[in-house]
Protein backbone atom coordinates (compact mmCIF):
# COMPACT_ATOMS: atom_id res chain seq x y z
CA UNK A 1 0.00 0.00 0.00
CA UNK A 2 1.45 3.41 0.85
CA UNK A 3 -0.45 5.26 -1.90
CA UNK A 4 -2.20 8.49 -1.03
CA UNK A 5 -5.92 7.70 -1.10
CA UNK A 6 -7.57 9.95 -3.70
CA UNK A 7 -11.35 10.06 -4.04
CA UNK A 8 -13.86 12.02 -6.12
CA UNK A 9 -17.43 12.26 -4.86
CA UNK A 10 -20.18 13.40 -7.22
CA UNK A 11 -23.40 14.15 -5.40
CA UNK A 12 -25.68 16.33 -3.35
CA UNK A 13 -24.98 18.84 -0.62
CA UNK A 14 -27.84 19.82 1.69
CA UNK A 15 -28.31 21.74 4.89
CA UNK A 16 -29.79 19.46 7.55
CA UNK A 17 -32.46 21.01 9.79
CA UNK A 18 -32.65 18.57 12.71
CA UNK A 19 -35.43 18.40 15.31
CA UNK A 20 -35.22 16.02 18.29
CA UNK A 21 -38.52 14.61 19.57
CA UNK A 22 -39.50 11.89 22.04
CA UNK A 23 -41.16 9.98 19.20
CA UNK A 24 -41.74 10.53 15.50
CA UNK A 25 -45.09 12.23 14.67
CA UNK A 26 -48.00 10.35 13.18
CA UNK A 27 -49.69 11.64 10.05
CA UNK A 28 -51.37 14.98 10.71
CA UNK A 29 -49.90 15.25 14.21
CA UNK A 30 -47.95 18.19 15.63
CA UNK A 31 -45.39 17.44 18.34
CA UNK A 32 -43.16 19.63 20.47
CA UNK A 33 -39.50 18.89 20.02
CA UNK A 34 -36.95 19.56 22.73
CA UNK A 35 -33.89 20.45 20.66
CA UNK A 36 -33.01 21.85 17.23
CA UNK A 37 -29.77 22.13 15.34
CA UNK A 38 -28.55 22.80 11.83
CA UNK A 39 -25.90 20.70 10.20
CA UNK A 40 -24.23 20.03 6.89
CA UNK A 41 -25.61 17.09 4.95
CA UNK A 42 -26.46 15.58 1.60
CA UNK A 43 -25.29 12.06 0.86
CA UNK A 44 -22.49 13.13 -1.44
CA UNK A 45 -21.24 15.82 0.92
CA UNK A 46 -21.42 13.45 3.90
CA UNK A 47 -19.46 10.73 2.14
CA UNK A 48 -16.84 13.24 1.01
CA UNK A 49 -16.41 14.63 4.53
CA UNK A 50 -16.12 11.16 6.03
CA UNK A 51 -13.42 10.16 3.56
CA UNK A 52 -11.55 13.42 4.14
CA UNK A 53 -11.61 12.93 7.91
CA UNK A 54 -9.90 9.59 7.40
CA UNK A 55 -7.04 11.28 5.58
CA UNK A 56 -8.09 10.83 1.96
CA UNK A 57 -7.53 13.54 -0.62
CA UNK A 58 -11.11 14.28 -1.70
CA UNK A 59 -12.59 16.33 -4.54
CA UNK A 60 -16.29 17.20 -4.42
CA UNK A 61 -18.44 17.78 -7.50
CA UNK A 62 -21.66 19.55 -6.44
CA UNK A 63 -24.03 22.45 -7.08
CA UNK A 64 -25.06 24.91 -4.35
CA UNK A 65 -27.61 27.70 -4.23
CA UNK A 66 -26.37 31.28 -4.14
CA UNK A 67 -27.58 31.73 -0.55
CA UNK A 68 -26.37 31.57 3.03
CA UNK A 69 -26.71 27.78 3.14
CA UNK A 70 -24.56 27.46 0.02
CA UNK A 71 -21.90 29.82 1.35
CA UNK A 72 -21.71 27.95 4.65
CA UNK A 73 -21.56 24.59 2.86
CA UNK A 74 -18.64 25.75 0.71
CA UNK A 75 -16.82 26.99 3.81
CA UNK A 76 -17.42 23.65 5.50
CA UNK A 77 -15.93 21.73 2.57
CA UNK A 78 -12.83 23.92 2.73
CA UNK A 79 -12.54 23.50 6.51
CA UNK A 80 -12.65 19.73 6.01
CA UNK A 81 -9.79 19.93 3.53
CA UNK A 82 -11.92 19.01 0.52
CA UNK A 83 -11.01 20.29 -2.94
CA UNK A 84 -13.88 22.61 -3.98
CA UNK A 85 -12.66 23.43 -7.50
CA UNK A 86 -15.70 21.65 -8.93
CA UNK A 87 -18.30 22.98 -6.49
CA UNK A 88 -20.34 25.65 -8.31
CA UNK A 89 -23.25 27.95 -7.55
CA UNK A 90 -26.67 28.23 -9.21
CA UNK A 91 -28.75 31.40 -9.29
CA UNK A 92 -31.99 29.60 -10.20
CA UNK A 93 -32.57 27.59 -7.04
CA UNK A 94 -31.97 27.51 -3.31
CA UNK A 95 -29.46 25.13 -1.79
CA UNK A 96 -30.81 21.71 -0.95
CA UNK A 97 -32.31 21.25 2.51
CA UNK A 98 -33.21 18.21 4.58
CA UNK A 99 -35.59 18.62 7.54
CA UNK A 100 -34.94 15.65 9.86
CA UNK A 101 -36.79 14.37 12.92
CA UNK A 102 -34.90 12.12 15.36
CA UNK A 103 -36.59 10.23 18.21
CA UNK A 104 -35.21 9.05 21.56
CA UNK A 105 -34.31 5.65 20.12
CA UNK A 106 -32.18 7.21 17.40
CA UNK A 107 -34.68 6.51 14.60
CA UNK A 108 -35.14 9.24 12.01
CA UNK A 109 -37.53 10.58 9.42
CA UNK A 110 -36.14 12.75 6.61
CA UNK A 111 -37.61 14.98 3.88
CA UNK A 112 -35.20 16.11 1.16
CA UNK A 113 -35.79 19.22 -0.98
CA UNK A 114 -33.02 18.90 -3.54
CA UNK A 115 -33.01 22.48 -4.91
CA UNK A 116 -29.76 23.43 -6.63
CA UNK A 117 -28.59 19.81 -6.60
CA UNK A 118 -30.96 19.16 -9.51
CA UNK A 119 -29.00 21.64 -11.63
CA UNK A 120 -25.73 19.72 -11.46
CA UNK A 121 -25.37 18.52 -15.04
CA UNK A 122 -23.24 16.61 -17.51
CA UNK A 123 -21.25 19.76 -18.33
CA UNK A 124 -20.18 19.95 -14.67
CA UNK A 125 -18.96 16.36 -14.92
CA UNK A 126 -16.93 17.17 -18.02
CA UNK A 127 -15.28 20.07 -16.19
CA UNK A 128 -14.35 17.67 -13.37
CA UNK A 129 -12.62 15.20 -15.72
CA UNK A 130 -9.25 15.74 -14.04
CA UNK A 131 -10.60 14.97 -10.56
CA UNK A 132 -12.34 11.82 -11.78
CA UNK A 133 -9.41 10.64 -13.91
CA UNK A 134 -6.86 10.97 -11.11
CA UNK A 135 -8.99 9.37 -8.39
CA UNK A 136 -8.65 5.79 -7.21
CA UNK A 137 -12.34 5.70 -6.32
CA UNK A 138 -15.37 7.64 -7.58
CA UNK A 139 -18.51 7.65 -5.43
CA UNK A 140 -22.06 8.43 -6.65
CA UNK A 141 -25.61 8.27 -5.24
CA UNK A 142 -29.20 9.06 -6.28
CA UNK A 143 -29.71 12.57 -4.86
CA UNK A 144 -28.76 14.26 -8.14
CA UNK A 145 -30.16 13.77 -11.64
CA UNK A 146 -29.73 10.25 -12.99
CA UNK A 147 -28.18 11.51 -16.24
CA UNK A 148 -25.53 13.37 -14.24
CA UNK A 149 -24.73 10.30 -12.16
CA UNK A 150 -24.49 8.20 -15.32
CA UNK A 151 -22.14 10.74 -16.88
CA UNK A 152 -19.86 10.54 -13.84
CA UNK A 153 -19.86 6.74 -13.73
CA UNK A 154 -19.24 6.50 -17.48
CA UNK A 155 -16.29 8.86 -17.21
CA UNK A 156 -14.85 6.93 -14.29
CA UNK A 157 -15.24 3.66 -16.18
CA UNK A 158 -13.57 5.18 -19.25
CA UNK A 159 -10.58 6.13 -17.08
CA UNK A 160 -10.46 2.75 -15.33
CA UNK A 161 -11.36 4.23 -11.94
CA UNK A 162 -13.13 2.06 -9.34
CA UNK A 163 -16.78 3.09 -8.92
CA UNK A 164 -18.98 2.86 -5.83
CA UNK A 165 -22.67 3.48 -6.40
CA UNK A 166 -25.03 4.01 -3.47
CA UNK A 167 -28.66 3.67 -4.71
CA UNK A 168 -30.07 6.11 -2.15
CA UNK A 169 -32.58 7.58 -1.59
CA UNK A 170 -34.46 4.35 -2.29
CA UNK A 171 -36.50 3.86 -5.43
CA UNK A 172 -38.23 0.85 -6.97
CA UNK A 173 -36.29 0.69 -10.21
CA UNK A 174 -33.03 1.84 -11.75
CA UNK A 175 -31.67 2.33 -15.22
CA UNK A 176 -29.89 -0.96 -16.08
CA UNK A 177 -26.67 0.90 -16.94
CA UNK A 178 -26.27 2.00 -13.31
CA UNK A 179 -25.71 -1.60 -12.26
CA UNK A 180 -23.28 -2.26 -15.09
CA UNK A 181 -21.21 0.85 -14.28
CA UNK A 182 -20.95 -0.05 -10.58
CA UNK A 183 -17.83 -1.91 -9.54
CA UNK A 184 -19.33 -1.86 -6.04
CA UNK A 185 -23.09 -1.53 -5.66
CA UNK A 186 -23.90 -0.55 -2.07
CA UNK A 187 -27.56 -0.44 -0.92
CA UNK A 188 -29.04 -0.85 2.55
CA UNK A 189 -31.82 -3.33 3.40
CA UNK A 190 -34.77 -1.13 2.45
CA UNK A 191 -33.14 -0.04 -0.81
CA UNK A 192 -32.41 -3.67 -1.68
CA UNK A 193 -36.02 -4.64 -0.95
CA UNK A 194 -37.36 -1.92 -3.24
CA UNK A 195 -34.95 -2.71 -6.06
CA UNK A 196 -35.39 -6.48 -5.93
CA UNK A 197 -39.04 -6.68 -4.90
CA UNK A 198 -38.24 -9.15 -2.12
CA UNK A 199 -38.01 -9.08 1.66
CA UNK A 200 -34.55 -8.68 3.20
CA UNK A 201 -35.10 -9.92 6.74
CA UNK A 202 -32.24 -12.42 7.09
CA UNK A 203 -28.68 -12.86 5.89
CA UNK A 204 -29.91 -15.45 3.39
CA UNK A 205 -32.49 -12.95 2.10
CA UNK A 206 -29.74 -10.36 1.77
CA UNK A 207 -27.57 -12.73 -0.25
CA UNK A 208 -30.45 -13.56 -2.60
CA UNK A 209 -31.08 -9.86 -3.18
CA UNK A 210 -27.38 -9.23 -3.76
CA UNK A 211 -27.24 -12.09 -6.27
CA UNK A 212 -30.12 -10.44 -8.13
CA UNK A 213 -28.09 -7.23 -8.33
CA UNK A 214 -25.05 -9.10 -9.60
CA UNK A 215 -27.18 -10.62 -12.35
CA UNK A 216 -28.20 -7.10 -13.32
CA UNK A 217 -24.55 -6.26 -13.93
CA UNK A 218 -23.02 -5.00 -10.67
CA UNK A 219 -19.40 -6.02 -10.26
CA UNK A 220 -19.89 -6.73 -6.54
CA UNK A 221 -22.46 -5.88 -3.89
CA UNK A 222 -22.02 -4.68 -0.33
CA UNK A 223 -25.42 -4.72 1.36
CA UNK A 224 -25.41 -2.82 4.65
CA UNK A 225 -27.43 -4.39 7.46
CA UNK A 226 -27.42 -1.80 10.25
CA UNK A 227 -26.49 -3.35 13.61
CA UNK A 228 -25.78 -6.66 11.85
CA UNK A 229 -22.90 -5.14 9.86
CA UNK A 230 -22.89 -5.82 6.13
CA UNK A 231 -22.79 -8.59 3.54
CA UNK A 232 -20.11 -8.61 0.85
CA UNK A 233 -21.16 -10.56 -2.24
CA UNK A 234 -19.07 -11.16 -5.36
CA UNK A 235 -19.43 -13.67 -8.19
CA UNK A 236 -16.99 -15.85 -6.23
CA UNK A 237 -18.88 -15.94 -2.93
CA UNK A 238 -20.52 -14.14 -0.02
CA UNK A 239 -19.18 -13.11 3.38
CA UNK A 240 -21.14 -11.66 6.28
CA UNK A 241 -19.06 -8.97 8.00
CA UNK A 242 -20.48 -8.38 11.50
CA UNK A 243 -19.95 -5.30 13.64
CA UNK A 244 -19.65 -4.90 17.41
CA UNK A 245 -22.93 -3.94 19.04
CA UNK A 246 -23.15 -0.35 20.28
CA UNK A 247 -25.87 1.85 21.78
CA UNK A 248 -27.20 4.04 18.99
CA UNK A 249 -27.97 7.66 19.85
CA UNK A 250 -28.68 8.91 16.31
CA UNK A 251 -28.48 6.79 13.17
CA UNK A 252 -28.66 9.78 10.81
CA UNK A 253 -25.80 9.59 8.31
CA UNK A 254 -24.56 6.15 9.39
CA UNK A 255 -24.83 4.82 5.85
CA UNK A 256 -22.85 7.78 4.55
CA UNK A 257 -20.19 7.23 7.20
CA UNK A 258 -19.93 3.64 5.99
CA UNK A 259 -19.67 4.71 2.33
CA UNK A 260 -17.05 7.37 3.01
CA UNK A 261 -15.05 4.92 5.08
CA UNK A 262 -15.39 2.20 2.43
CA UNK A 263 -14.12 4.51 -0.30
CA UNK A 264 -11.20 5.65 1.85
CA UNK A 265 -10.05 2.15 2.74
CA UNK A 266 -10.42 0.89 -0.83
CA UNK A 267 -8.39 3.87 -2.06
CA UNK A 268 -5.68 2.91 0.44
CA UNK A 269 -5.44 -0.45 -1.28
CA UNK A 270 -7.40 -2.61 1.16
CA UNK A 271 -9.48 -5.49 -0.19
CA UNK A 272 -13.26 -5.47 -0.38
CA UNK A 273 -13.98 -7.47 2.78
CA UNK A 274 -11.31 -5.73 4.86
CA UNK A 275 -12.53 -2.31 3.69
CA UNK A 276 -16.10 -3.26 4.62
CA UNK A 277 -14.96 -4.46 8.06
CA UNK A 278 -13.22 -1.16 8.78
CA UNK A 279 -16.12 0.86 7.35
CA UNK A 280 -18.41 -0.99 9.77
CA UNK A 281 -16.32 0.36 12.64
CA UNK A 282 -16.53 3.90 11.28
CA UNK A 283 -20.34 3.69 11.02
CA UNK A 284 -20.61 2.19 14.52
CA UNK A 285 -18.78 5.19 15.97
CA UNK A 286 -21.00 7.61 14.05
CA UNK A 287 -24.29 6.29 15.50
CA UNK A 288 -23.03 6.98 19.02
CA UNK A 289 -23.02 10.74 18.37
CA UNK A 290 -25.76 13.20 17.44
CA UNK A 291 -26.18 14.82 14.07
CA UNK A 292 -24.78 13.82 10.72
CA UNK A 293 -21.29 15.10 9.95
CA UNK A 294 -20.95 16.16 13.60
CA UNK A 295 -21.03 12.46 14.54
CA UNK A 296 -18.39 11.39 12.01
CA UNK A 297 -15.09 10.27 13.55
CA UNK A 298 -11.68 11.57 12.53
CA UNK A 299 -8.72 9.27 12.03
CA UNK A 300 -7.66 9.73 15.66
CA UNK A 301 -11.07 8.56 16.91
CA UNK A 302 -10.73 5.11 15.34
CA UNK A 303 -9.58 2.04 17.25
CA UNK A 304 -5.91 1.22 16.92
CA UNK A 305 -5.14 -0.63 13.71
CA UNK A 306 -8.10 0.53 11.65
CA UNK A 307 -5.98 2.96 9.61
CA UNK A 308 -2.72 0.99 9.80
Amino acid sequence: MGQEPTICVVGAANMDLISYVSRLPRMGETLHGYRFQMGFGGKGANQAVMAARLGARVSMVAKLGDDVFGERTLDNFKEQGINTTYVSFAQEAFSGVAPIAVDDQGNNSIIIVTGANDLLGASDIEKADSAIRTAQVVVCQLEIEIDTTLAALRLARRHGVTTIFNPAPARSSLEPELYKLSDIFCPNESEAEMLCGQTVASIDDAEKAARTMLKKGAGSVILTLGERGCLVVTPEGAEHVPVDRVTAVDTTGAGDAFLGGLASFLARGEGLVESAKRANQVAAISVQGRGTQTSFPSAGDLPKGVLD
